[in-house]
C-alpha cells in the first residue's frame, strides 16, 4: 500500500481481467478505518492491519464482490455496506450489515450518493477529510481513462441502452459536487485518482457526458 493523501492509502494495483486495472482505498481515521471498494490481494489485508485494520467497507457496486470480502471481515470484524438493489450479489460472499437506497450521511463524514446507470446499485461516496479536503469515490460510474480524462461507465454491448440516460442523470448530479480529489475504482490510465484545481470538476464531467450521449 502507498499513501496518496494524508489519510488515504491506495492498495497495490491489480488486474482482474485483461484491460481492467483497479485499486481500493483505505481512509484512515480515529473512529475506525473505512475501506472503499475491494482488493483481491491478500497481503494487502495484513498491511491494512498495520494501519489499524478495517472497521467498515463500502462497495460502490456489485463488480467489487470477491472472496476477500469474507477474509477482511474475518480478520477485522468489518461491517460491509452497499446498495440494497445489489444485496443478493454481495450476499454470494457475505450479506452486508449496512444497506442504503438514498442519499444520506454515514459515520459523520461520508455522504452516500446513489448513482445508478453502470449498475442498478452503483453508488458514489463524498468524504469530508479532517485535513480539509473533500474526496469523491466514483466507483465505475465515472472512471479515469487512458488519456487522463474521465469517462462514464457505460459499456457498449454490455450496458442496456436505457442505462445511458440513467447514467447521464447520475453524472449531472455528480457535476454539482465540489471535490478536491476524485478516486475511481477501475481505471485505464496511469493513475486511478486525480487532484483537482478549483472549478475544474464540472468541465471534466461535461466532457464525459458529451461522450456518453454522442
Amino acid at each position: 500500500m502507498q499513501r496518496v493523501q494524508p489519510d488515504i492509502w491506495e492498495t497495490e494495483v491489480e488486474s482482474p481481467f485483461p484491460g481492467l486495472t483497479v485499486h481500493a482505498y483505505l481512509f484512515v481515521r480515529d473512529a475506525g478505518n473505512v475501506l472503499f471498494y475491494n482488493t483481491g490481494h491478500r497481503h494487502e489485508i495484513e498491511r491494512m492491519a498495520a494501519l489499524g485494520g478495517v472497521a467498515y467497507q463500502y462497495l460502490s457496486h456489485r463488480d467489487e464482490v470477491g472472496e476477500t470480502l469474507a477474509l477482511i471481515h474475518e480478520r477485522f470484524g468489518t461491517r460491509l455496506a452497499g446498495h440494497i438493489a445489489e444485496r443478493d450479489d454481495f450476499a454470494r460472499v457475505r450479506p452486508p450489515e449496512i444497506l442504503f437506497d438514498r442519499r444520506e450521511r454515514h459515520l459523520d463524514t461520508i455522504e452516500v450518493i446513489p448513482t445508478p446507470g453502470h449498475s442498478p446499485g452503483s453508488t458514489c461516496f463524498l468524504v469530508d477529510s479532517p485535513h480539509g479536503r473533500r474526496y469523491l469515490f466514483t466507483g465505475d460510474t465515472l472512471y479515469r481513462n487512458a488519456d487522463g480524462g474521465w469517462r462514464a461507465g457505460f459499456i457498449p454491448g454490455h450496458s442496456a441502452e436505457e442505462d445511458r440516460e440513467t447514467l447521464a442523470e447520475s453524472l449531472r448530479l455528480l457535476k454539482t459536487l465540489e471535490p478536491d480529489v476524485v478516486f475511481s475504482s477501475a481505471f485505464a490510465g496511469e493513475a486511478g485518482f486525480q487532484e483537482l484545481a478549483p472549478g475544474e470538476w464540472p468541465g471534466l464531467v461535461d466532457r464525459a457526458l458529451d461522450e456518453l450521449l454522442a
